[in-house]
């Protein structure tokens, strides 16, 4: 008897998650990031591309060769994970690695034939990943939200730092 009036209890507690989001726009985004992240992780281990290692491939692509500098900064990736990125997506012969002509304490990263077939392979599935993870939300809510971040996440706009990641 006493566990049913404790699980009646809990269910007629008021959800204080809600209100305390409501009041702190800073915890309620930290959660759902963390949640967004362990959800795009987990879809990165399925993969087996990480998400840093996606995230590089996918500006290699699209910018052409860089300094592993400047794909640290563009991504907001710290610079000693950025170093193990790359090592990792250089042994699996997806980037090419060159000291830089220009600049001989710097590297130049270059995409592979194979760093473009694993992308695409792994460009392959994020349209479903991303509609199970903001099903919640609608395409409009969806088109806001990404606005809304990236105002936060523009460079000069706030006083965010850059972290791991």
């Amino acid at each position: 008897m006493a566990t049913t009036n404790r699980a009646a209890t809990d269910r007629a507690r008021p959800a204080y998650f809600a209100q305390l989001a409501a009041e702190r726009l800073d915890i309620a985004l930290c959660r759902a990031s963390a949640a967004v992240a362990r959800a795009a992780d987990a879809h990165a281990t399925e993969e087996g591309l990480g998400v840093g290692q996606h995230l590089v491939l996918q500006m290699l692509d699209a910018v052409g060769p860089c300094s592993q500098q400047a794909l640290s900064e563009e991504l907001r990736i710290d610079r000693s994970v950025m170093v193990s990125i790359c090592d990792d997506l250089e042994q699996s012969g997806h980037i090419r690695r060159e000291r830089n002509p220009r600049d001989r304490r710097s590297y130049a990263v270059t995409i592979t034939d194979s760093g473009r077939r694993r992308l695409a392979e792994a460009q392959a599935s994020i349209p479903v990943f991303l509609e199970d993870t903001f099903r919640v939300l609608t395409p409009d809510e969806r088109g806001q939200l990404s606005a809304i971040l990236g105002k936060l996440l523009q460079p000069g706009s706030s006083n965010l730092p850059v972290h791991g990641g």
